[in-house]
């Protein structure tokens, strides 16, 4: 059944359930994501990698956001939501199951080509979800409700890298040294049996996705009609012609930079954590703070947002917090730096939920559908800046590679801070 967007905003009942539906996929969304912080460190020992090949994992995974977000669009077009949302599982489900000749022949490159259609999948679900979770309700609250999407995601994100680096990960105590000093045979065998633990685990969420994809048929989420006029707009602004207007380009930047400092933090405090001589146990689970911060400051714009604070003004600050985070990343000593990389996530937590509603400010169905795609497609920002951090390790040493932040906040004070100056957007 399609539903228009002010249909969606005007139903008293159906929002609630929706959200909640809805939550459920940021789940999805977050749990898969964030395994890649266990997937980083875990597949550079069992496939012994240098540093800035191991980042390729996140590579691999979001550049999969840039080349699937403009034919996610047409897919959408073509099938519906929901529709396209049980391809985008089925095809996630696809990538999992990739995980197991991968393992078996220790190959490199065929994680990575399951990391890839992994990404495609949730690429699919994002185009779809995003701007759906964005139409149910006020514009002037937008970000409220992504902020719940995103305590959904995080929770999920905390929960990852737990349990896959118990599984993965199990026997970790002391397998560096161990695997130094082995001879060539014994130590192929050992590498073996690790790239094995991660069959089980990965057959496990394929089966899940498998049946979430035939469940979601019966779930009733209504359609987005993307022919619709229905627009999130400023009270004097009209409505954008069609093409891709500066306002998407900008939002594209901010996106990009803001997925790149989130998965940036998130992925790299594991081996952060090695560098700076944390044992392997505790590094392997380091994300999962960074992941918790991320959900302290969404739960915190939840509810002050926006009865306190603006969604533009939480923006900016987080913006400069983030800035101020990295400063003393580059300058404390061990682990308080450690700890910073952590408190980023509190900074990053109000960069994605304000940026969506800003960029698609002005935008009708048909536009609004191809915003949503360029938006999407700067999550690329999470596959090139842990690849450039990855590189620079090697020029600067881990600590200082956390420079490439001080461009990325800089670009969202200046886009938060343009937000900022727009008239406040309501629903036509």
């Amino acid at each position: 059944m399609a539903t228009t967007n002010n249909e969606l905003t005007n139903n008293n009942e159906a929002p609630v359930r929706n959200i909640i539906l809805i939550g459920g996929f940021f789940f999805i969304f977050g749990f898969i994501s964030w395994i890649n912080a266990t997937l980083i460190p875990y597949l550079k020992i069992a496939c012994e990698l240098e540093e800035w090949q191991a980042y390729l994992v996140t590579f691999a995974f979001y550049i999969s956001y840039t080349v699937m977000a403009i034919p996610s669009s047409g897919i959408l077009k073509r099938s519906g939501m929901v529709k396209g949302m049980s391809i985008g599982l089925g095809t996630m489900a696809a990538g999992c199951l990739l995980f197991i000749p991968a393992a078996l022949v220790r190959n490199y490159g065929i994680f990575l080509g399951g990391l890839f259609l992994t990404g495609a999948g949730l690429t699919l679900l994002q185009t779809a979800v995003n701007p759906y979770i964005t139409l149910l309700g006020p514009a002037r609250t937008a970000a409220r409700r992504i902020s719940m999407m995103g305590v959904c995601n995080k929770v999920a994100g905390i929960l990852a890298p737990l349990i896959m680096g118990s599984i993965i990960l199990s026997n970790s105590e002391g397998l560096i040294e161990q695997l130094a000093v082995m001879d060539p045979a014994a130590k192929k065998i050992r590498l073996d049996e690790l790239a094995r633990d991660v069959i089980v685990p990965y057959c496990i969420i394929a089966g899940i996705l498998l049946i979430l994809a035939i469940l979601i048929r019966f779930a009733h989420l209504p359609e987005i009609k993307q022919e619709e006029e229905t627009v999130l707009r400023s009270a004097d602004k009209p409505a954008q012609p069609s093409g891709i207007t500066l306002a998407m380009t900008t939002g594209f930047l901010a996106i990009f930079c803001a997925v790149g400092a989130e998965v940036l933090a998130g992925d790299t405090i594991g081996n952060y954590g090695l560098y700076q001589g944390i044992d392997l146990n505790t590094s392997k689970t380091l994300a999962s703070y960074t992941l918790a911060c991320m959900m302290v400051g969404y739960i915190a714009g939840i509810l002050a947002i926006p009865r306190f604070i603006s969604q533009q003004k939480a923006f900016y600050w987080s913006s400069w917090l983030g800035l101020g985070l990295v400063v003393l990343i580059l300058v404390l000593p061990g682990k308080y730096s450690i700890v910073c990389v952590a408190l980023l996530g509190l900074g990053n937590a109000m960069l994605w939920p304000a940026i969506w509603p800003q960029a698609l400010r002005g935008l009708t169905g048909a536009q609004l559908a191809r915003g949503s795609a360029v938006l999407i497609m700067g999550i690329a920002g999470g596959a090139l800046l842990p690849l450039l951090y990855g590189w620079l390790t090697g020029v600067s040493g881990n600590q200082l590679a956390y420079w490439i932040l001080i461009p990325v906040y800089v670009f969202l004070i200046y886009y938060s801070f343009t937000g900022l100056k727009q008239p406040s957007p309501v629903r036509s």
